[in-house]
């Protein structure tokens, strides 16, 4: 068993989850996203994203970009949701929380490819 591969499948896999736990509930409603768990939706796609880094196939760079989309977008949600609390100073809306979810659900998307990715190479070199 191959550590590295290991490390590098939880984290694509727990940005993913992590993610997916984030975008799952009602689009419009604040509490049922809760930032933290935003924040580490970010935190672990950054890492995952600093993973891929080091892998120069072509399979590598495609993981890589999934990685920077999902990571872009996470990080403009995760500033839409601090610039509406620190910097206007107001509670979320609906329209704003919207926003921040549809946001997530593009990076869940990336994730989503990503996970698949990693399924097909991992498939790949079983045989």
């Amino acid at each position: 068993m191959n550590l590295e591969k290991v490390i590098f499948g939880f984290f694509i896999i727990l940005a993913c989850t992590l993610n997916f736990g984030f975008f799952i509930g009602d689009i419009e409603r604040a509490d049922h996203h809760h930032p933290m768990e935003l924040f580490a939706a970010v935190v672990v796609n950054l890492i995952a994203t600093v993973l891929k880094f080091g892998d120069r196939t072509h399979l590598g760079a495609t993981h890589l970009a999934t990685s920077l989309v999902a990571s872009l977008q996470l990080l403009a949600a995760s500033l839409v949701w601090v610039w509406q609390l620190y910097v206007v100073g107001q509670p979320m809306n609906a329209e704003l929380t919207v926003v921040v979810v549809s946001l997530s659900g593009g990076a869940l998307l990336a994730n989503l490819f990503s996970v698949a990715l990693l399924i097909g190479e991992t498939l790949r070199q079983g045989r």
